[in-house]
């Protein structure tokens, strides 16, 4: 028997969509929300799967470095990069494919919840993330998958 725990998370941030042949082409933003499936087998002696204050730690804790309040961008876009470089102070986070909503959820649920739940008995099976009120992507675990996915954090020195 398997028991899962949602915690929600919520955070700004700036994206455009590569070559999207619309508006999401131009930067714009979103109030998103995270939701984090965790699913395990044992219950501490407190009864809790894992503790939803270490969920929030960990994962508020990574969307407000990485993500909150700066831009997502595909690693190829370099016009969008170049331009984020631009504003000081700067703020922006690649990723190895266009930031869409479905890709944000696949690269937390991929790359983001093994990390920061290594160590521990428990494991991230889906992710959604709500881009606004009324649209979201979800990502979920696939027994078997295999992924291998990068990314980069940029920051901008001081002139």
């Amino acid at each position: 028997m398997s028991i899962t725990i949602m915690r929600r998370i919520k955070f700004c941030a700036g994206h455009r969509l590569h070559q999207h042949g619309g508006k999401c082409e131009y930067f714009h933003g979103h109030n998103y929300t995270a939701e984090f499936y965790i699913t395990g087998n044992e219950i501490d002696t407190v009864g809790r799967l894992i503790d939803f204050g270490v969920l929030k730690q960990k994962f508020k804790g990574w969307l407000d470095e990485h993500w909150d309040h700066g831009f997502v961008l595909y690693e190829n876009d370099a016009n969008g990069i170049e331009a984020a470089k631009i504003v000081r102070p700067c703020k922006y986070f690649t990723l190895p494919y266009n930031p869409t909503a479905e890709n944000m959820a696949l690269y937390l649920l991929d790359v983001v919840c093994p990390q920061l739940l290594a160590g521990s008995n428990v494991h991230a099976t889906k992710v959604v993330l709500w881009e606004t009120d009324e649209a979201f992507a979800a990502a979920t675990i696939d027994a078997g998958a295999n992924s291998a996915v990068t990314h980069a954090v940029g920051t901008c020195a001081d002139d």
